[in-house]
């Protein structure tokens, strides 16, 4: 029936998938097969038959090569023997630790472990714990444990380090040689309340009937070379990775927060863009240079728009910058973006590490602001790039595949909403079914069934536009602190324009390619480490809540059971199959539905449900809830307290 080869997708019922090198359906491992794996373990499989469903299952071939990254786990002793259970419960088997290779840890800290001998049909893998990362309920301890698991680089080498300490300590005149001098510019940098680095500052100005407008970005190129040390470092991470307490920096602390962050006062190298926009919010010219700056304020968000919504001023004005965002917004609104209404939260903490509150973050118009300001200037670097025969690193959105749009256009026709016939859809099509539900209770439903439907951005030199902002061209140009793309974008404007020192080599345009591949990958596993951690102080925000019934919204349906997400604070759990009432429960992918033959109940995506949390586990993230719907209103609905843990134990907690 064939082979295939692909990276092993570990289950925590034991059994798991092989996802497919060639793309097609994954292919099913059982319990039996898997004991010689571990999750994301290369392997090649032979396609032995079909389930009932049409689903290919497999026996493992050859192994092909082993993960040799950290697992992450908790030291546990049972009956005189040590042993590792892993946080993440994919890996299926637990790491026995010979006595001599437990690093002086203990009994019940979390660690992390490097495997000496793999696990075969019949032994389990043995190791040696490499690091100790502390005891479980040591504050921070969510992102200790996130950035080992997906192998977020969180150590400077010691070559970035000094190179780093070799950097002057303030601006010389040599820096500022042949730039534009910018000084009598007022512009401003408007972030968040808790922003460390500010990389763009903006201004703006009456033009005619329209406007001209500044995007000053920090000039990361004149400090970070090809090649050097701190390039290494900074391509090797490809982003920095923010967490509710700290920021895993592209850049050492020197010069994400220093001479590469435009403060207030300081004057700072920068790469600006100066545009002209008529009274539509249509472009009519651009121009790149480089200058020195020196930021006249240092904005908030919540700062500016009390500001334009009381009427008041800034220490600068703010009204022409809000005067040119509503054209700018008009003509985003014309052009016809797709605008999802996905809220986002926000975990803050106390002084100890611990979640305080759990908040929605704010959607103003002076982040709107920003964003279009930001928009236009990676717009204008794209065309600018392209004027100029110049390698860029295009940011890319593929259109929905026939398959997803196929899927949508289906869903939607149960809400009676039509899509324009054919695959040739355009965003507004999309934007315009989102109007047309907003403020129902399906919004949600709908809102979320859309974003699943888009295919993921990412980075690549081959342009083919940009579906979601309903671009032809673009590129990131405005965060080379915190995102390589936009170095790259950096240096070959420099080089293009004949800008000075630090542009793009030939050596590195070559290497695009693979470089837009790398960093597309960075960016997902920053997004994975980053959403993994919000999980873990999530539930540790939980644990003490066992019992209690919240509302929540079903956020995901799978044939093993339910996904829900609780209202106010976005925890997110499991709903067992397991756990529903008693009946034979049918998964039904086209209407995203979990439906009981018997008792006629039915569960659908974005449903608003009851729960009671059952079960939290602090350091995996993981949460379990039982579904209120079908089960009697009896007294065992009550709340009840979590159980206590016996003393001098040290119980499983994944």
């Amino acid at each position: 029936m064939g082979e295939a080869e692909g990276v092993v997708l570990g289950h925590r019922d034991g059994h798991g998938f092989v996802k497919r090198d060639d793309g097609e359906p994954d292919v099913y491992i059982s319990q039996q097969e898997m004991r010689s794996v571990l999750h994301r373990d290369r392997v090649k499989v032979r396609l032995v038959r079909f389930d009932r469903k049409g689903r290919p299952e497999g026996r493992i071939l050859e192994i092909v090569e082993r993960r040799k990254a950290p697992i992450i786990g908790r030291l546990l002793n049972e009956g005189g023997a040590w042993l590792v259970a892993p946080e993440d419960r994919r890996y299926g088997q637990d790491i026995l630790i010979p006595k001599n290779a437990t690093a002086a840890a203990v009994a019940g800290q979390v660690v992390a472990v490097e495997l000496t001998e793999p696990p075969s049909m019949y032994s389990q893998p043995v190791g040696r714990i490499t690091e100790v990362l502390g005891e479980i309920d040591d504050p921070g301890m969510e992102i200790e444990i996130a950035v080992r698991k997906y192998e977020v680089p969180y150590r400077f080498s010691a070559e970035t380090l000094a190179q780093t300490a070799k950097l002057p300590d303030h601006v010389r005149a040599s820096d500022m040689k042949g730039r534009i001098n910018l000084t009598d510019v007022p512009l401003v940098t408007i972030d968040g309340e808790d922003a460390r680095d500010f990389d763009d500052a903006v201004y703006a100005e009456p033009d005619g009937d329209g406007f001209s407008l500044i995007v000053a970005i920090a000039d990361v190129a004149h400090y970070v070379r090809p090649g050097s040390p701190l390039d290494r470092s900074a391509w090797t991470r490809g982003n920095s990775c923010y967490f509710p307490d700290r920021v895993v920096p592209m850049l050492p602390e020197a010069l994400s927060n220093g001479w590469c962050s435009l403060r207030p006062n300081e004057d700072r190298g920068c790469l600006f863009v100066r545009m002209r926009v008529d009274a539509d919010g249509k472009k009519l010219s651009h121009a790149f240079g480089r200058g020195i700056m020196r930021s006249a304020a240092r904005l908030t968000y919540e700062q500016v728009q009390e500001a334009h919504d009381a009427g008041t001023e800034t220490p600068l004005p703010i009204a022409p910058l809000y005067a040119a965002f509503r054209v700018l917004l008009a003509a985003r609104i014309a052009r016809g973006t797709l605008d999802l209404d996905l809220p986002e939260r926000k975990v803050v903490l106390d002084d100890a590490g611990r979640v305080a509150s759990v908040q929605p973050r704010p959607r103003l118009d002076s982040h709107r602001l920003i964003e279009e300001f930001m928009v236009l200037a990676n717009v204008c670097a794209a065309e600018e790039l392209e004027r100029l025969h110049r390698p860029c690193m295009y940011r890319i959105h593929a259109p929905p595949s026939d398959e997803k749009l196929d899927n949508l256009r289906g869903f939607l026709r149960g809400f009676d909403i039509s899509l324009p016939p054919g695959n040739q859809i355009h965003p507004r099509d999309l934007d315009r079914v989102l109007k047309k539900v907003a403020g129902t209770e399906e919004a949600p439903l709908i809102n979320e069934v859309m974003l699943r439907s888009q295919s993921q951005a990412a980075y690549s030199p081959d342009n083919i536009g940009h579906f979601g902002l309903s671009l032809a061209r673009y590129a990131h140009f405005t965060s080379p602190i915190r995102r390589y793309a936009d170095l790259m974008v950096h240096r070959s404007l420099i080089a293009g324009l004949k800008l000075g020192a630090g542009g793009l080599t030939e050596e590195e345009a070559a290497g695009f390619p693979d470089t837009a591949e790398h960093i597309s990958a960075t960016e997902r596993r920053a997004a994975l480490a980053e959403r993994d951690a919000i999980d873990r102080y999530l539930a540790a925000f939980m644990a003490d809540k066992v019992g209690a019934i919240f509302q929540a919204r079903i956020s995901g349906v799978t044939r093993f059971g339910l996904f829900v997400t609780v209202a106010g604070n976005g925890a997110s759990g499991l709903v067992p199959v397991s756990s529903l009432p008693d009946d034979f429960w049918m998964h039904d992918e086209a209407t995203a539905s979990l439906n009981g033959r018997r008792t006629r109940l039915s569960f659908r995506l974005a449903q608003e449900v009851e729960v009671r949390l059952a079960e939290a586990r602090p350091v995996t993230g993981g949460l379990l809830f039982q579904i209120m719907q079908g089960v009697p209103a009896r007294a065992d609905r009550r709340p009840t307290p979590p159980p206590k843990s016996k003393p001098g134990g040290h119980k499983r907690k994944w």
